[in-house]
C-alpha cells in the first residue's frame, strides 16, 4: 500500500508503473537519529524517472508499505532482477570532472546533482578532479577501460571534446594501430557521458535537448545510448584530433581571442570576444576541396539550398578556392538556444555525412544578419553568400596573406605561419597552419542520450557562438 492516510487506501487508486521506468529500488527502514545500520522494516522505496517538460527529466520516490519481512525482501530481490536485466545500463563509471569549467561550478554540480543518483542507482564511480589542460587526456591513456561500463565528463565542450578524443585514441592504441595515421579507426569500446557544465554545452543540448544536469546523469543511469559519427582532423603528417565539429574563421578567431582573455569573467569573455572579431572581421583565403556524399534523391532532407546529391564519379573531389569569412564542419546538428535548429541543422548524429557549411566574405551588416537567422526559425543559409553542402571528406588549406615579403596567393608551410590560422573544434582551441584533412567515420562512438528527433522543441539556455 503507498504511503497515504486512510482515505487515500480506502479510495483503492491503481497506479502502473513501468519497469524501464524505474532505475532503483531501496529497502525503507526507521531509523533513530546517528543509526547507521538496522532499523525497523517499514516496505520498499522504488526510484523512477519522471518525463516533463521541455525534455527535462527528474527523479521521484514511490514508497510501498509492507510490514512483513518476508513479503519485502521478496519483493525487492525480484525487482533488483529486473533492474540487472536492463542491458546498457551502467554498473561501473570513470568519472572526470573539470573544476575550472565555466564559473568553476563542475565539482559542486558533480558531488550534489550527479553523484548522490550514481549512488542511488548503485553505480561505483571512479573520480578524477582535472588538475591541468591535457589531463584527462594522460589518465585515459594509461587507464584500463574494460573495468567500467561508461566513461563521464563533467564540464563544457573542451572538456568533453578532450575526453572523447582521449577514449577513442586509447581504443586506437589498445588496437595495435598507429596514431599518426588512423584511415579506418576502431570503436570506442564503452559509451561516453556528458554532464553540462560548462561554457558552451553544444554537445549536451543535442544529446538531451537542454542544459540540466540531472537530465543528463538519468540519460545515463537509464542507459539511453545513440551512436554517434565522429570526424578525424589530420595534417597531412599526423592525427590532430577526434571530434564532432570544427570552425575555421570567425568562430575560430572569437574562441582564440576569448581564450587569451580567461581573466575575465567567462560571459563578458564571449561577448568581448566576439564583437572584437566582428570589429576586425576578415576574410580567410583559402582553398577547400570536399568529397561529397552521395544520397538517394527520395532520402535527401528539404532543403533546396543543400546539394545533397551529385552527378558523376563517387569519389570526385570538388575545389572551391576564395575569401571566406568562416568554413563550419559539423557530424552532428550542434543545437543550443541560440540556435534552436541547429548550427547545421540538416545533419543527424548518425547519417554518416558531415554538413560543410562555407560562408563567403561579405560586407558585416550581411554577415550579422546570417548570424541573428540562426536564433529563428527562418533558414539561416538563405543568403547569396552561404553555400552548404553534404560531405564525407574536406581538405582545408590556408594560403598565405599577400604583402612585401610573399608571393601573391603562394599556399603557406606550418612553418612560415605557426598560429595564425586557428581552428575551433568542439569548443576547444587548436592552432594549426598547415592543411587540415576532415573524414567522418559512422558510429565510431556511442553517447548516453537520445536522438533529438524525438525531441521537443527546447529553448534552454546556453551560451554559444
Amino acid at each position: 500500500s503507498p504511503t497515504g492516510n486512510s482515505q487515500t487506501c480506502l479510495q483503492a487508486q491503481e497506479e502502473i508503473i513501468e519497469m524501464k521506468d524505474v532505475f532503483s529500488v531501496k529497502l525503507k527502514r526507521r531509523r533513530f537519529v546517528g543509526q547507521k545500520k538496522g532499523g525497523t522494516l517499514l516496505g520498499i522505496t522504488i526510484f523512477k524517472c519522471l518525463h516533463k517538460e521541455e525534455n527535462k527529466l527528474t527523479d521521484c520516490a514511490i514508497h510501498l508499505n509492507n510490514l512483513s519481512e518476508d513479503h519485502c525482501h521478496s519483493w525487492f530481490r525480484h525487482l533488483k532482477e529486473i533492474l540487472n536485466g536492463f542491458q546498457n545500463r551502467p554498473k561501473s563509471l570513470k568519472v572526470f570532472v573539470n573544476p575550472s569549467s565555466h564559473k568553476k561550478e563542475a565539482t559542486h554540480i558533480y558531488y550534489e546533482q550527479v553523484a548522490p543518483l550514481f549512488e542511488l542507482a548503485d553505480i561505483k564511480t571512479d573520480v578524477t578532479v582535472t588538475e591541468y589542460e591535457g589531463h584527462a587526456l594522460s589518465v585515459l591513456k594509461e587507464c584500463e577501460l574494460q573495468a567500467f561500463d561508461g566513461v563521464v565528463c563533467v564540464g563544457g565542450d573542451g572538456s568533453v571534446s578532450e575526453v572523447a578524443h582521449g577514449l577513442l585514441l586509447k581504443a586506437q592504441i589498445d588496437a595495435g594501430k598507429d596514431t599518426d595515421y588512423i584511415p579506418t579507426p576502431v570503436r570506442a569500446p564503452v559509451p561516453l557521458g556528458v554532464i553540462p557544465a560548462g561554457t558552451t554545452n553544444i554537445l549536451a543540448h543535442t544529446l538531451y535537448g537542454i542544459k540540466h544536469a540531472v537530465t543528463a546523469t538519468l540519460h545515463i543511469v537509464m542507459g539511453h545510448i545513440q551512436p554517434v559519427d565522429v570526424c578525424t582532423f589530420s595534417t597531412p603528417s599526423k592525427l590532430l584530433r577526434f571530434g564532432f565539429s570544427a570552425m575555421f574563421g570567425f568562430g575560430a578567431r572569437t574562441l582564440a581571442l576569448a581564450e587569451k582573455h580567461r581573466w575575465m569573467p567567462s560571459n563578458q569573455r564571449k561577448d568581448f570576444a566576439f564583437l572584437k572579431t566582428l570589429a576586425d572581421l576578415k576574410p580567410e583565403e583559402c582553398e577547400l576541396s570536399f568529397l561529397p556524399l552521395n544520397i538517394p534523391q527520395e532520402d535527401s532532407h528539404e532543403n533546396d539550398r543543400i546539394t545533397l546529391l551529385y552527378l558523376g564519379s563517387k569519389d570526385q573531389w570538388h575545389k572551391i578556392q576564395g575569401h571566406f569569412l568562416n568554413v563550419s564542419i559539423m557530424a552532428i546538428p550542434c543545437l543550443c538556444s541560440m540556435a534552436p535548429r541547429g548550427l547545421a541543422p540538416d545533419t543527424r548524429l548518425n547519417n554518416g555525412s558531415m554538413a560543410l557549411i562555407v560562408v563567403q566574405n561579405t560586407s558585416r551588416t550581411e554577415f550579422v544578419k546570417h548570424l541573428k537567422r540562426y536564433a529563428s526559425v527562418k533558414n539561416q543559409f538563405n543568403f547569396p553568400f552561404v553555400e552548404t553542402y553534404t560531405v564525407q571528406e574536406v581538405k582545408v588549406q590556408p594560403r598565405l596573406k599577400s604583402g612585401p615579403d610573399a608571393k601573391e596567393n603562394t599556399y603557406l608551410s606550418a612553418a612560415s605561419a605557426e598560429g595564425n590560422y586557428p581552428w575551433n573544434i568542439d569548443g576547444d582551441l587548436m592552432k594549426e597552419a598547415s592543411e587540415v584533412h576532415v573524414r567522418v567515420h559512422p558510429q565510431l562512438i556511442n553517447l548516453y542520450g537520445v536522438d533529438t528527433d524525438d525531441l521537443e522543441t527546447s529553448q534552454a539556455t546556453c551560451n554559444c557562438i
